[in-house]
């Protein structure tokens, strides 16, 4: 075999070999392709679960003001106007445990005034009796009926800081069926998604549980809460 003839036989064997590595590689990518392409079919849905419950603590701060010339006046009034508090409350049902008194703040109102303009009564004490119950249904009667403390001479005080609040101190007992309730709200979701495009739900790939909330179900029912949670779930499809 001449050398002419050996050299066009290896350039022939070269190129036949280069041609089944390059099919070969054009293969495996394909087929790498579509594992990629399989692994990354994942739908993102979020799944809600709500769940409205009565609130199961009360606490009313009942805040009332005194003022007086002196300060031995400014105790004795003190002490008469927490009695007639504490008498109304045990008229409406609440207990002696469910009543605590608190150290009241007294203020100097001549400390900081000067010149003719000083207020008529030098001393004047914010007081509050604080109610803690789970008769929530007691605190509501309860707070329909100040008006009989006005009228024996107590001088209620109204503010944003002395409020009564209502509280549901069971949450960690409904955790568990209200993950739960998410969860299965957001199967249906990818469920959903996967028959419309044709597809076959498979497992979780990722899932994170949000924050539980807790808020008055409207700002004239602070004693029933509307509790919230809402899952975030990657499920793969097949």
């Amino acid at each position: 075999m001449s050398a002419v003839a050996r050299c066009s036989l290896w350039s022939l064997l070269a190129a036949a070999l280069i041609a089944l590595a390059l099919g070969f590689v054009g293969v495996s990518l394909k087929t790498g392709l579509l594992e990629f392409r399989g692994a990354d079919r994942v739908v993102s849905v979020k799944g809600l679960a709500e769940r409205e419950v009565a609130a199961d603590l009360a606490l009313w701060p009942v805040n009332f003001s005194v003022s007086g010339d002196s300060l031995d006046r400014l105790q004795s009034d003190i002490e008469t106007q927490q009695g007639l508090v504490r008498s109304f409350l045990l008229l409406k049902g609440f207990t002696e445990a469910d009543i605590q008194l608190s150290v009241p703040k007294i203020v100097d109102q001549h400390a900081n005034s000067y010149g003719a303009n000083l207020p008529p009564e030098r001393y004047r004490a914010e007081v509050t009796v604080l109610v803690r119950t789970q008769d929530v249904d007691a605190v509501k009667a309860g707070m329909q009926s100040v008006g009989e403390l006005v009228k024996s001479g107590v001088a209620l005080t109204q503010s944003y800081e002395f409020q009564p609040s209502f509280i549901f101190t069971q949450l960690e007992s409904i955790k568990p069926e209200m993950i739960a309730d998410a969860t299965a709200d957001a199967r249906a979701a990818a469920d959903q998604f996967a028959r419309d495009s044709g597809s076959k739900v498979g497992s979780i790939r990722r899932a994170t549980q949000g924050y539980f909330s807790i808020n008055d179900v409207d700002p004239f029912t602070p004693e029933v809460k509307r509790i919230r949670v809402v899952t975030n779930i990657d499920y793969s499809l097949e």
